[in-house]
């Protein structure tokens, strides 16, 4: 990234913008077909999900904070993803959307409600 480079101040308003586009576009006809293609591939597995699907999403969200301002390449999305991280805990519309685009290269992760530690004998 060069010196010039200005990385706009990322607001929670810009980042639900930003995170409503990247969906809307993730959705679009021709990523729906990349994206269920890559799935089709892949299955289940994890590795694989972020070889192949993860680089499909990433590269519409760096086209998408283009829009907004954001430096096009790894710079731009790296530092996209910094401010993002910390919007998400304070501000829970932000934390989902984002949840939103994640499941699109992570599998579903079940987690067990209990607290319960094995019983010891």
């Amino acid at each position: 990234m060069s010196k010039t480079d200005v990385i706009p101040l990322l607001t929670s308003e810009m980042a639900i913008l930003i995170l409503n586009k990247t969906i809307e576009e993730l959705q679009s006809p021709e990523n729906t077909k990349k994206i269920e293609e890559a799935r089709d591939n892949v299955g289940n597995e994890m590795l694989k999900m972020m070889q192949h699907l993860f680089p499909i999403v990433m590269q519409v969200q760096m086209d998408v904070i283009k829009e907004f301002g954001f430096p096009d390449g790894r710079d731009g999305i790296v530092k996209f993803a910094q401010m993002l991280r910390s919007l998400e805990r304070d501000d829970p519309e932000v934390a989902r959307l984002h949840s939103t685009i994640k499941a699109y290269y992570l599998p579903p992760v079940s987690v067990n409600a209990t607290n319960e530690s094995p019983a010891e004998d």
